[in-house]
């Protein structure tokens, strides 16, 4: 990777941006790495040129900054749509019924397959990066998070820590799903309370996009992901 392209990339993604030198560096051969293992399909229309490909690998790599190369394990291909995309889904109920529908997403990722990204969503995200969103690193949240075997919310941690982020991390979703049955505004996405998974992808959204309102609303949360993720460019 060229300098040319790393600064055109710390031009155009705020994030990386904001980093101090010794992460900027860090992060510079991270997305090396990702770049040279990882296959960046663009989909229909969408063409992608370096320094656009240098940007997405900088934002799905700036969730591993402290996390490590490990994080890349296990796939190989980011697919780029130009836009929001459709998925058929399916759902064969307690009673035996078969359910079809469509979800029209921003990303996604599959446990043993590529992450999915749209770019128009990514452009959004570098023009508004303190909106509380950042689709790159939602979708990096759930590969991390697979890596042990399970999409629980939990990545692979040491064992006393896991217990701890288990039991601070279980009390904030179920407190945040109360607050979201009873129909109340919430300061952060009440799509987190979907399931314990999106809860730790939107709430590593937080962490990049939005620090201080995680710090204001989910303390506890907010000290487990600096931790894991090292300090929010944004902190």
């Amino acid at each position: 990777m060229t300098d040319e392209l790393w600064q055109a990339a710390r031009e155009r993604v705020p994030w990386v941006r904001a980093l101090d030198s010794d992460r900027d560096a860090r992060l510079r051969a991270l997305a090396a790495r990702f770049l040279h293992e990882k296959t960046v399909t663009p989909i229909g229309e969408l063409t992608l040129d370096d320094a656009q490909r240098v940007c997405l690998a900088a934002l799905c790599c700036l969730p591993l900054l402290e996390f490590g190369a490990e994080g890349l394990r296990g796939w190989s291909q980011l697919i780029v749509y130009p836009d929001a995309f459709r998925v058929n889904r399916t759902h064969v109920d307690a009673a035996g019924v078969l359910h079809e529908w469509e979800d029209e997403l921003i990303g996604e990722a599959w446990e043993s397959g590529p992450v999915i990204l749209s770019w128009a969503d990514i452009v959004a995200d570098c023009e508004d990066p303190g909106a509380g969103f950042c689709v790159a690193a939602h979708e990096m949240a759930h590969k991390i998070d697979a890596l042990d075997g399970a999409l629980d919310g939990t990545p692979p941690l040491p064992r006393p820590w896991q217990r701890e982020w288990a039991r601070d991390f279980q009390a904030a979703y179920d407190a945040l799903g109360a607050q979201v049955d009873h129909g109340r505004d919430t300061a952060i996405d009440g799509y987190a309370a979907e399931a314990p998974e999106e809860f730790f992808a939107v709430v590593t959204e937080y962490h990049f996009s939005d620090p201080r309102t995680l710090r204001e609303q989910m303390p506890q949360i907010a000290a487990h992901l600096e931790r894991f993720y090292g300090p929010s460019p944004f902190a």
